[in-house]
């Protein structure tokens, strides 16, 4: 099992920044991936970006070119830097880890609030 904590989050204007972090502790030798994922009111939960533990790195198209993750093997930490935010970028954005034993994303974070003020 892996746990995850999310931190970073607030309430940001329009065109601002805001960095994310993910602290993940427990069975990380499991970890074939980590993600970012956001759920807005109303919405479906939906990847935001995902970087695998080779390095290898996706972003979904509403992030790319103002998203980066990355991460700091050494000491088990995600991040999601996030420049130029938007009012639609609001939503409760959630660390999760993919296991090499399902190849799915089933371990989650608490999720950490992003409010974006037009």
């Amino acid at each position: 099992q892996v746990q995850l904590v999310e931190s970073g989050g607030g309430l940001v204007q329009a065109g601002g920044s805001l960095r994310l972090s993910c602290a993940a502790s427990g069975s990380i030798l499991s970890v074939s991936a980590m993600g970012w994922f956001r759920q807005a009111p109303g919405k479906q939960r939906e990847l935001v970006a995902e970087i695998t533990r080779g390095g290898s790195i996706n972003y979904a198209d509403s992030g790319k070119g103002r998203f980066t993750i990355s991460r700091d093997k050494g000491n088990n930490l995600v991040y999601l830097q996030m420049n130029s935010l938007k009012p639609e970028d609001t939503a409760v954005y959630y660390c999760a880890a993919q296991t090499i034993r399902t190849g799915a994303f089933d371990s989650w974070g608490q999720g950490t609030q992003v409010t974006v003020s037009s």
